[in-house]
């Protein structure tokens, strides 16, 4: 134990004193080694909600400015992998609609992206399926439920969920669960993980599905350090440090996140990088709120209509107060700040492109992942940290729930 407290030590040393020089002059950097280095790297963006549209009948194949994400960007911006969101609205918590909205945009990852584009996604479930794809020059397809209630609190429908290729589950949105509190509740009925929701983590630590902790409350964050037996993951967050916003993580939670072996992925949302963003994005909240409330009781029984018109009406408001932009500079800032806490291996890179209104200056879609890789290169950062922060990191995390599943049905 006392060996490997030095060498943690000394890890999280190396990774201040590079921080620190990163901050000092850039270094120039050639097209030719950005090319290189990107190319080298497999890049895994661990959150993308493109399936909310997809799941409606847009074609992902087909160039479309009006989101972040297609798959002719995707190819031009050399990506490897995506995690695509099996996002459940809390509407859908009404009625015990939830498992039935899951199986909706497991199809709609499966049928709309992944059958129709067969010569360029492969679906796959597993840290080696992701290097095979890469190896065959496709980009592996996989899935992240975003949201507990989506299971409506029955560890058969976990199980059905994780058989279908499910590979992380949020344990919740912006909404509290039956057994977990979110970060964007501010009642916290549970204080946490309730003891159901410790057996939903233990469940999904059997399963080998790996537990995320985007979203939750600071008790549910500690409570899943606590009983986790496999590494967890923030699969869109950012540093709390740099934009005090509840969703991202503090300098606390990021060290524990990275002593237990896990990663944090850092959130492209403006407000989740910039303090400035979080400050105009909280002076629009009460005016949203305000219009979305009126528009759950409109569309109360219409979880598509009540979609539909929430953005509407997100844009409506927005035109009043318009979001202040963050910038490439943010995303690196969180990179770096992350390094310095933790070191290069507890970063990634989870975008949550068009889950969001408002995204960098420089890297506003999913065409643009070399800008960062010219960053981050300018700021001297490696090949190896590159490819760490882009993909090795979370394949690490993604392996070590696979062993811990494997080791788990050895002792049964």
């Amino acid at each position: 134990m006392r060996a490997f407290s030095i060498a943690v030590f000394l890890a999280v040393c190396a990774g201040t004193l590079f921080a620190q020089g990163s901050a000092a002059a850039r270094r120039t950097v050639s097209d030719g080694e950005v090319e290189r280095v990107h190319r080298s790297a497999i890049l895994i963006d661990t959150h993308n909600d493109v399936t909310s549209y997809t799941v409606d009948g847009s074609d992902f194949g087909k160039p479309d400015a009006r989101h972040h994400s297609d798959l002719p960007r995707m190819k031009r911006g050399g990506m490897a992998a995506q995690f695509f969101a099996v996002y459940v609205a809390a509407s859908y918590a009404k009625g015990n609609r939830s498992a039935h909205r899951t199986l909706e945009m497991i199809d709609t990852v499966k049928h709309d992206i992944v059958e129709r584009y067969p010569n360029d996604f492969l679906f796959v479930t597993t840290a080696q399926g992701i290097r095979d794809a890469h190896r065959q020059g496709k980009i592996a397809a996989l899935m992240g439920i975003e949201g507990g209630h989506a299971i409506e609190d029955s560890l058969r429908l976990l199980r059905r969920f994780y058989s279908e290729g499910v590979r992380y589950m949020t344990l919740t949105h912006s909404n509290s669960n039956n057994w977990a509190d979110s970060s964007g509740d501010a009642n916290k009925p549970h204080d946490g993980l309730t003891p159901f929701g410790e057996k939903v983590v233990a469940e999904m630590n059997r399963l080998g599905m790996m537990v995320d902790i985007s979203h939750v409350s600071d008790a549910t964050f500690w409570d899943v350090i606590r009983v986790s037996k496999a590494p967890p993951f923030a699969s869109h967050s950012s540093a709390r440090a740099l934009a005090n916003v509840p969703r991202n993580m503090t300098d606390e939670m990021i060290q524990a996140l990275a002593k237990k072996g896990g990663v944090i992925q850092i959130n492209f949302a403006c407000q989740f990088l910039s303090q400035k963003s979080a400050d105009a994005s909280a002076a629009a909240r009460p005016r949203i709120a305000q219009s979305l409330r009126a528009l759950e009781g409109k569309y109360k029984n219409d979880p598509e209509g009540l979609k539909k018109a929430r953005q509407s009406a997100i844009r409506e408001v927005q035109r009043e107060f318009p979001p202040v932009p963050a910038t490439l500079e943010d995303v690196v800032a969180h990179i770096d700040h992350v390094v310095k806490l933790a070191g290069v291996d507890a970063v990634g890179i989870g975008s949550d492109f068009d889950g969001v209104d408002c995204v960098p200056v420089g890297l506003s879609d999913v065409s643009m992942w070399p800008n960062l890789t010219r960053a981050l290169l300018e700021r001297g950062y490696s090949q190896t940290d590159i490819q760490k922060i882009y993909g090795e990191n979370l394949l690490r995390v993604m392996s070590a729930n696979e062993r811990v599943a494997r080791e788990m049905a050895a002792a049964r």
